[in-house]
């Protein structure tokens, strides 16, 4: 079944805040409808295992592990009509194009992805994917120290937050990470 229109779905938020969760239930609404799905995600991230995205209270949907943007144009199907990329602030700038080429070509691209990195600044291709999706979902999760609304992603470093200078990927999930507020985020500066 092929869209009237393509379109580009964003949904972005801090770590813990339900982003892949979302992903898996717009993939798996669009199975029912019965439209052709391709998952991708970066490659590096395999927390969880290589091919498959999951969220982290556990529900999983099956994803092809890419290191470029460019290799998804190499293992679309023609038949597809709908392709979700998670974690897709780790991928390169060149997502932005695709995107938009898919979106032109009358495909649905969902996107999921942290907005912002561990020091509370815009993250890889994120803030232009917000700029071109014709819908953009920002979720919040719960703050651990106040219970308050959480956009904020806190690294930990032994327990204290990291350095503004370390490197800005760090792949993990509770043991390095947690969800705070913008009172209660910290990075250090020393």
């Amino acid at each position: 079944m092929r869209h009237h229109m393509g379109r580009v779905e964003v949904i972005c938020g801090s770590m813990f805040c339900g982003k892949t969760e979302e992903l898996i239930r717009r993939v798996r609404r669009a199975i029912i409808a019965k439209q052709t799905v391709q998952v991708f995600k970066p490659n590096l991230d395999i927390r969880y295992g290589i091919e498959a995205i999951t969220s982290h209270d556990g529900r999983r949907i099956e994803a092809r592990p890419i290191n470029t943007p460019d290799e998804i144009c190499g293992q679309l199907d023609s038949a597809t009509t709908v392709v979700a990329v998670d974690e897709v602030q780790f991928l390169e700038r060149g997502i932005v194009a695709l995107a938009n080429t898919l979106a032109d070509r009358g495909l649905r691209v969902i996107l999921a992805g942290l907005d912002l990195d561990f020091r509370g600044e815009p993250f890889g291709p994120m803030p232009e994917l917000l700029c071109i999706a014709e819908e953009v979902t920002k979720l919040h999760a719960i703050c651990v120290i106040c219970g308050e609304q959480a956009s904020r992603t806190q690294r930990l470093i032994n327990g204290e937050p990291a350095h503004y200078n370390d490197p800005t990927i760090l792949v993990g999930a509770r043991e390095v990470y947690e969800a705070r507020c913008r009172h209660h985020h910290a990075v250090r500066q020393d």
